[in-house]
């Protein structure tokens, strides 16, 4: 088995068997780091593919003096993030303002409550640039400033939208816990079920 630095090398001169395990050892974290940014997995595959593209592209620029797997990751999001700005063309904006609660209360969440699953569809299930600019905001780490850069809009609308997703994410946690806490040896599916018409009252 190569070490990363000879994966590297390797691919920098364009070796298809070094280009492999690349993609066999990397790939289940990029999918993970693309999953938060798509609408489904389908559209996650779409951006892991481009991005080991630009990867095999521009990893002859890797100087290696930072981490690899923070290099990987960068190219990753910033492919999210043009993703993102391309499916803007063909997608409604849709403004769910006026259903966002600001009344959930400061109840904290007990930690082991939710399963990782439960998490990922909460915030699944918020709006395109609401889960974009929570993703970059509270996973990835960039400012506002940086956002509103990145999304080319503005820094206050940056702020607000994240604003607005911790309030939409919160207001899910809430709903689901009630079911959880009323339903305690409910199955997965008859809580989906509950959850499911709840959302639809």
């Amino acid at each position: 088995m190569l070490s990363d630095p000879e994966i590297i090398k390797g691919c920098a001169r364009h070796d298809r068997r070094a280009q492999q395990m690349l993609y066999d050892k990397y790939s289940g974290f990029l999918l993970g780091v693309c999953m938060r940014y798509a609408t489904d997995r389908a559209e996650a595959e779409d951006i892991l593919q481009e991005t080991f593209l630009k990867i095999f592209f521009s990893i002859k620029d890797y100087s290696g003096s930072g981490s690899f797997t923070g290099w990987i990751r960068k190219i990753a999001v910033n492919t999210a993030i043009t993703q993102y700005h391309r499916s803007l063309r063909h997608r409604y904006h849709i403004e769910i303002e006026e259903y966002v609660s600001t009344e959930t209360g400061t109840e904290s969440f007990e930690e082991d409550l939710f399963t990782s699953d439960e998490l990922f569809r909460v915030l699944n299930e918020l709006p395109p640039g609401y889960r974009m600019v929570f993703n970059l905001y509270a996973v990835e780490g960039y400012k506002h400033k940086e956002i509103a850069e990145m999304l080319g809009i503005d820094i206050n609308t940056s702020k607000s939208q994240y604003s607005r997703a911790k309030a939409v994410i919160r207001g899910k946690l809430e709903r689901l816990r009630k079911i959880k806490k009323s339903y305690p040896s409910a199955d997965r599916t008859e809580i989906t079920e509950e959850q499911n018409i709840s959302g639809q009252e």
